[in-house]
């Protein structure tokens, strides 16, 4: 699970345990799942960042 939160993006697993956290030069607001499904899209206040990632998000059919 991918989610904005305090501080950046947090990833946790599907049972709420918390992985990490993708530090970022600015606060993010919102995310989304683009090209196959394994960049994720990051909006900010100024910015629009593009992580490429080892695992793919759900698309809309």
């Amino acid at each position: 699970v991918f989610c904005t939160g305090p501080g950046g993006v947090w990833v946790c697993r599907a049972n709420g345990e918390f992985l990490g956290r993708i530090i970022l030069p600015e606060l993010p607001a919102n995310l989304g799942w683009g090209e196959d499904g394994s960049v994720l899209f990051v909006t900010a206040r100024t910015s629009i960042y593009s992580l490429q990632t080892k695992t793919a998000g759900a698309l809309p059919s």
